[in-house]
């Protein structure tokens, strides 16, 4: 088998054994112009900072669970 395909060579002759090169089946599918913007831009730009309301509530939360159980023993030695 002498061909770059694999193909028998009693068969070279058949209409259906024609392939394209490398350089025109990977250029078949590409646009004229293959340099594209890009749809999700590295990097990007300045960005809102991130809050954590969460975060502070809960702080809070135990904190005056804290405080209302000092309150009570110390009210109540």
């Amino acid at each position: 088998m002498d061909s770059s395909h694999g193909i028998d060579p009693r068969s070279l002759g058949d209409p259906r054994n024609v392939y394209l090169t490398d350089e025109e089946f990977y250029a078949s599918d590409r646009p004229a112009n293959p340099v594209l913007p890009e749809d999700r831009p590295r990097g990007g730009g300045p960005r809102d900072p991130l809050r954590h309301p969460v975060a502070w509530s809960t702080i809070l939360f135990i904190a005056s669970i804290f405080t209302l159980i000092f309150t009570g023993i110390a009210l109540f030695p």
